[in-house]
């Protein structure tokens, strides 16, 4: 088949989105100034794109996927195929909010109170219809960048801004009066290459292969080995997907007991399991967890 054409998010996520390919399995390489990124695999045609303009391109079939944040598809009120929801942002895996935001000494305390604002945002759209839907008439115009220092230094009364943990708007003076929208970004793809059962198949791959890295990374295996007569003790103790994995250990008295737990349940769970009985007790990482 011809390669799937996939577009990756140029900018604040280009670098967490190739490092999940690369837990998920690619390995993808991009030259100085070059926009079309090299990728180990002969089935995917790769092409870096802003995550503002992603969800047009897909939808009007230019890319057959790619991956963009809600919030940019809802602002381009793009007619694409969700795939697959991805929530990791440039440092975290936590999502991001779309907040209205003003100055802390402004009047301002809740959206209603907006009504005859000056707003500047990015998402110009997604801001209009959000007012529209509470009733509220505003200006809203558009940003180009520098949007806290638009209502800090007075040129806008409010304005709407991504943050994670909402710590640059607080360094900027600013107070959050709302969060608009909780956004993660997405798998995407056009409605036609979706419709085609081979690019299907290959959208589906990618989407799933990015999910199992991401999932992995919270989680890690334990392998221990316990005397069969505390057994059911440490059993109980263990959090497991399923159930935990045991075998005998051969011509002994012990058993090997494998789990897979959240990181951060080990520095609670592993004291308690030496305390039941066990010993040797290795923690590993995943790569991928389905």
């Amino acid at each position: 088949m011809a390669p799937l054409d996939f577009g990756i998010p140029a900018g604040s996520l280009q670098d967490a989105t190739i490092e999940l390919f690369r837990r998920a399995g690619w390995h993808i390489v991009i030259a100085s100034r070059n926009y079309f990124p090299e990728v180990d695999d002969d089935d995917l045609r790769l092409t870096l794109m802003r995550a503002q303009e992603m969800s047009r391109y897909v939808e009007h079939g230019t890319f057959d996927a790619g991956i963009t944040g809600k919030d940019w598809t809802l602002e381009n009120q793009s007619d694409v195929e969700v795939i697959q929801v991805l929530p990791y942002s440039r440092r975290s895996n936590r999502p991001t909010r779309a907040v209205l935001a003003v100055r802390e000494d402004s009047p301002i305390q809740t959206v209603q109170d907006l009504e005859g604002a000056t707003i500047a945002a990015e998402m110009v759209n997604f801001t209009r219809c959000y007012l529209a839907e509470r009733g509220i008439s505003a200006n809203v115009e558009f940003s180009w960048g520098a949007t806290e220092a638009k209502v800090a230094g007075g040129l806008a009364d409010a304005i709407v801004e991504t943050t994670e943990t909402g710590s640059t708007l607080r360094a900027h003076g600013l107070r959050e009066i709302e969060t608009m929208l909780t956004s993660c970004p997405q798998v995407i793809a056009n409605k036609a290459a979706y419709a085609d059962p081979v690019k299907r198949a290959k959208i589906d791959q990618v989407a799933t292969m990015l999910k199992a890295a991401l999932d992995a990374q919270s989680r890690v295996a334990l392998k221990m080995n316990v005397p069969k007569d505390s057994l059911d003790r440490i059993i109980a103790l263990v959090p497991s997907v399923t159930a935990p994995t045991v075998a005998d250990l051969y011509g002994q008295p012990w058993a090997s007991v494998e789990i897979v737990v959240q990181e951060r349940q080990v520095r609670e769970l592993m004291p308690r399991l030496v305390k039941a009985g066990a010993e040797g007790i290795i923690e590993f990482p995943l790569n991928k967890f389905l």
